[in-house]
């Protein structure tokens, strides 16, 4: 796996994957459209291990008692999602990777939610929830 770098708008955050994603993610839920201001966010679910921020410290929110999103404090820029039911893994925001073509989304999930004037061709799955609950894809069988 190679080294992906990102950080925010301004530059005062940088942070680095160093693990292979378990599964990157079409977001459609509601609350990830009000905390990005976005139709959707696509997310790289990795281990919290494959995970380092390098420069800088966001500040956390937490949108329910369970989950903590984080951002830039400067520029609001969106970088991470994290549930504390689910401490073996965490989500980065693809957009703040400094090359985001290095992934390949997996999936849509929560597409029950979707707002209805978005219609994706692409081919992927449509989860109507979350892989918590769902499973994950076999990631070795889509990267052939």
């Amino acid at each position: 796996m190679r080294k992906m770098v990102g950080g925010c708008l301004c530059g005062d955050i940088r942070f680095e994957i160093t693990s292979e994603p378990l599964v990157v993610s079409h977001c459609h839920c509601a609350t990830c459209r009000k905390a990005t201001g976005a139709p959707f966010i696509t997310w790289i679910t990795l281990p919290p291990e494959g995970f380092a921020y390098t420069q800088g410290t966001p500040t956390v929110y937490r949108s329910s008692p369970v989950i903590r999103r984080s951002f830039c404090g400067t520029c609001g820029t969106t970088l991470g999602y994290a549930s504390d039911d689910h401490g073996d893994e965490l989500d980065i925001s693809a957009a703040a990777l400094d090359d985001p073509a290095l992934v390949k989304p997996d999936d849509h999930i929560w597409v029950d939610g979707m707002v209805p004037w978005i219609k994706f061709a692409d081919g992927l799955p449509h989860l109507p929830g979350s892989h918590w609950e769902l499973g994950y894809p076999d990631r070795a069988k889509s990267t052939e």
